[in-house]
């Protein structure tokens, strides 16, 4: 006898859930504006009724872009070469913006896959494993855009030399005469700035130059932190006549703390940063720093996503893209 059961869609289950059709269409997209005990409600009706989108109503292929946290000139950058490489192959980009918990779950996930989503790029510091794990289930492959540490695989991730610019950084200022030279760091549990922290002291054991004492400290990658970690650095006896800072952010604060105390940049204290965001150019003096090329990032994590989603092979989870050393005003012989 042939089964009376209807096939579910938005509606029976918004009836069911007691929302509208408007909040569970929220609920497949990932929408973060949707209350939690309201979200579980919807995605565990959405299992047991075995809903699936109709594929006459798939949208086109898409990528999303999911970026947590606030936007800043970093994100902004990574966020430009996302979309330029989607306008050139064609392929819609969605740009979401996740404060708090990102969406996950197996309801979220297959909601996704089965709209016509190809592929979800994350420019995260820490990518959610629930949500990985939520992802790949559903088949979708997923990278990863700058991460502090490297995330689980399969999923793929796109970084910078970090130990490298951490080592030329140092060596530009070692060639300029500097011997006391400084230190500010990021996360102090991030390997991204743990890298670029080892290419500084590689670099001063290398040149026989010693690190002394407090010359070292962490922080975060933004102003507030390099505000907040950077006023001890400067008091430090000796004084330090140079300081590599890991984000162009704690640099610019580093280079606020310096006038503050009248001392001036590079004249007094040079400073090198981390990033080459546009903020590098138009503060005073334009700061020198370690390009980190971050909106060919966002192309080749576009571009990765899309080999992913054709089902091609990657050489490797982790792709590192070089860095390079821009010279400007902030960094002086001593």
């Amino acid at each position: 006898m042939p089964s009376s059961r209807r096939r579910a869609t938005l509606a029976t289950v918004a009836a069911s859930a007691g929302v509208s059709v408007a909040t569970v269409s929220k609920v497949l997209n990932g929408r973060s504006d949707v209350a939690p005990d309201t979200r579980r409600r919807v995605q565990s009706l959405l299992v047991k009724q075995g809903y699936a989108a109709r594929p006459a109503q798939r949208a086109p292929a898409m990528v999303e872009l999911q970026v947590s946290g606030d936007l800043c000139a970093y994100s902004t950058e990574i966020i430009k070469g996302t979309l330029e490489a989607g306008a050139e192959a064609r392929v819609p980009v969605v740009i979401t913006n996740v404060k708090g918990e990102p969406p996950s779950g197996d309801a979220w996930a297959r909601g996704l896959a089965a709209g016509g989503w190809q592929a979800m790029i994350l420019l995260t510091d820490e990518p959610n494993r629930r949500q990985l794990a939520s992802l790949t289930r559903a088949g979708l492959p997923v990278v990863v855009v700058n991460p502090v540490n490297p995330p689980p695989p399969p999923v793929t991730s796109i970084g910078a030399t970090n130990f490298a610019g951490g080592m030329s950084a140092t060596q530009h200022l070692l060639a300029l005469g500097h011997r006391r030279i400084a230190c500010l760091g990021g996360p102090a549990d991030a390997a991204s700035s743990q890298a670029r922290m080892h290419g500084y002291r590689a670099a001063m054991e290398t040149a026989g130059v010693p690190v002394l004492p407090g010359y070292v400290r962490t922080a975060g990658f933004c102003y507030p932190d390099g505000l907040r970690e950077g006023a001890g650095l400067l008091d430090v006896e000796p004084r330090p006549t140079a300081v590599f800072a890991a984000s162009d952010e704690i640099a610019l604060a580093l280079m606020q703390l310096a006038r503050e105390r009248g001392l001036r940049v590079p004249d007094d204290l040079s400073v090198v940063g981390f990033d080459d965001t546009e903020i590098a150019t138009l503060t005073s003096p334009p700061l020198t720093t370690v390009r980190q090329p971050l909106r060919e990032m966002g192309i080749v994590a576009l571009r990765t996503a899309l080999r992913l989603a054709a089902g091609e092979t990657i050489e490797s989870r982790h792709i590192e893209l070089a860095t390079e050393l821009v010279l400007r005003s902030s960094s002086l012989a001593p």
